[in-house]
C-alpha cells in the first residue's frame, strides 16, 4: 500500500480525489481497499484539523459544502432527505433535518454528523 502523509495542498487535493471515489461504493472494512479508505480518511481529517481549524459549519452549510465538493445536485440528495421540495426546504432553512435524514446524509455522503446535529442556537 503506497500511502504517504499529506504535507501540501496538492497532496490534500489528491487524497480528497481518491477518497471521494470510495464514497459511491464504500469498501468493506478489513479489505485492502477498506484499509486504504480508512487510512486516507484519517490522513485527510488530520490535515484538515491542522490547516482548517474552525467551528463546525451549520447543517445547511455542511450539506452545501459537500454538494460543491462532490458536484451534487438537489436531486442527488433525495434518497437521504426526501422529495425535491423537501430538499429545497432543508437547503433554504425552512425545515429542520430529522434524525433519519442526518444519518442518511452522514452515511451516503460522508458529511460529519457533528455538523448536521449542531444546535440551532449555534447555527450561523
Amino acid at each position: 500500500m503506497d500511502i504517504r502523509p499529506i504535507h501540501t495542498e496538492a497532496d490534500y487535493q489528491a487524497a480528497l480525489r481518491e477518497v471521494s471515489s470510495y464514497f459511491d461504493n464504500e469498501p468493506e472494512p478489513g479489505t485492502e481497499d477498506g484499509d486504504r479508505f480508512e487510512i486516507l480518511m484519517t490522513l485527510v481529517e488530520a490535515y484538515e484539523a491542522r490547516h482548517f481549524p474552525a467551528d463546525l459549519p451549520n447543517p445547511i452549510e455542511a450539506i452545501k459544502f459537500r454538494m460543491d465538493q462532490q458536484g451534487l445536485t438537489p436531486k442527488d440528495l433525495e434518497p437521504a432527505i426526501g422529495k425535491r421540495n423537501r430538499v429545497y426546504e432543508i437547503l433554504n432553512g425552512k425545515r429542520r433535518l430529522t434524525l433519519p435524514m442526518i444519518w442518511r446524509l452522514h452515511d451516503m455522503f460522508g458529511i460529519p454528523a457533528e455538523s448536521l446535529i449542531k444546535p440551532p442556537h449555534e447555527a450561523a
